[in-house]
This record gives C-alpha cells, structure tokens and sequence, in this order.
C-alpha cells in the first residue's frame, strides 16, 4: 500500500502527493476485503517520508488505517 494513495490534505509525508486520492476511510474500506481474502499473504505500507512529517501524525494515521482496517477483517 503506498501511502500516496491518500490525498494530500490529510497524507503529505509523501514524495508524490497527487490531489483527489483516498480519504482515510475509504482507504479502509477498500483495505478490509482485500485483508479478509485468503489470498491476501502479508501487506507492506511504502512511500511514507518521515522527513516530510516531522511531528510523526502522518505516521500515526497510516497506522491507525492499518489497524483500523485488520480490525473488521
């Protein structure tokens, strides 16, 4: 998962931010079928520049949506 996905007004720790990606709950919500599938082996979240987010709540939200998305799956 590359967290440029998300759009960047709430996701800009990334080196490609694009406007109009996912929201964070849409994010999720795309995450949790694909979770739940047998298929699915393993997920990585990639893209995220920790020094574009220095107060680390871009890493805390990409967090949250992994969890959040683990949970209902």
């Amino acid at each position: 998962m590359d967290a440029d996905v998300l759009d960047p007004s709430v996701m800009p720790a990334v080196d490609s931010p694009d406007p109009d990606g996912l929201l964070p709950g849409e994010l999720v919500e795309l995450l949790r079928p694909l979770l739940a599938s047998a298929h699915c082996v393993g997920l990585n979240v990639t893209i995220h520049d920790p020094d574009l987010d220095p107060d680390g709540t871009a890493g805390a939200l990409l967090a949250d949506i992994v969890v959040s998305a683990f949970a209902q799956s």
